[in-house]
């Protein structure tokens, strides 16, 4: 029998560039970050004394920041399942492959090519309450991104729109990785069409649903881009997010004891969200 060789060093040279990396671009800013929630920060950033809880009590009694908690859930609980949804659907349209399949999966995967402020530029002028294609085509007048009933529907359809693709592909190829043996045993057991779906493809896919459910909610926690560029956070605060106010009060209004605060509270928002996700894994995911 073969005794294994130690390790020694080399695996940990490799792993030295990502870890230095991780270290100062991710571990470093979240420590102070979390530093500053509890600290009074000057406008350079120093920090002047120790707040305690102080900056969350401000926080919490913040009118804006209610606001901004029930718009960030409400655009969270609708961009994830629908962008679930119409990707998956799109993912099952496309899973056979065909001799058009280049040309549609092509279209569903442009809106990858453009970013996320030319995107919002893009449907600044299609939503335009004047000008706007959108209304022209469908006979109706909306201000969709200048009236705060609609507002905020205006930045879910943007972030849709960007971030389906993404969905698209990795769900695409997780339906297409299901053997075909199954499917065809399925058949001859006298499956129908939906019963080899919910019954062999969709367990099979369900750890690559787990991931688009949590990036998307990590994504849809963090959204303040298109928030930015279209509507400032209004019409009477309608679209404004936790990560819009943090940037407001930040750099804005050099306020950073509470932007530090309005992060912390975010991060452990999303990590609860994760942290649904990963129970409801245990239960419900399947990994071949």
């Amino acid at each position: 029998m073969r005794c294994s060789r130690p390790l020694g060093v080399k695996p940990y040279i490799f792993l030295l560039p990502i870890l230095i990396f991780a270290a100062g671009f991710v571990y470093y800013p979240f420590a102070r970050t979390f530093i500053h929630s509890f600290s009074v920060v000057n406008r350079r950033g120093g920090i002047i004394a120790f707040a305690g809880l102080e900056n969350f009590r401000q926080l919490f009694g913040n009118a804006t920041f209610h606001i901004a908690l029930r718009n960030t859930l409400t655009l969270t609980l609708i961009v994830v399942p629908l962008a679930l949804f119409i990707s998956l659907g799109l993912a099952m349209l496309a899973a056979k492959k065909r001799r058009l399949s280049p040309v549609y999966e092509t279209m569903f995967t442009i809106p990858m090519a453009v970013s996320m402020p030319a995107a919002a530029m893009i449907f600044q002028l299609l939503l335009n309450p004047s000008i706007g294609i959108v209304n022209h085509l469908l006979g109706i007048s909306v201000g969709w991104f200048t009236d705060p009933a609609t507002a905020l529907l205006g930045i879910v359809i943007v972030c849709l729109w960007i971030g389906i693709p993404f969905d698209f592909l990795l769900l695409l190829s997780a339906i297409r990785a299901v053997p075909e043996s199954l499917l065809e045993s399925a058949k001859l057991d006298g499956a129908g069409y939906l019963s080899r779906f919910f019954r062999v493809q969709l367990p099979l896919m369900t750890p690559t649903i787990l991931f688009v459910i949590c990036t998307n909610a990590v994504l849809a926690m963090m959204t303040a881009a298109p928030v930015m560029i279209i509507t400032g956070g209004g019409p009477e605060r309608s679209t404004t997010t936790l990560i819009y106010m943090m940037y407001v009060s930040g750099y804005e209004s050099s306020n950073y004891s509470l932007a530090a605060a309005i992060s912390i509270v975010t991060f452990a928002l999303t990590f609860a969200l994760i942290l649904v996700a990963m129970i409801f894994e245990r239960k419900r995911v399947h990994y071949s």
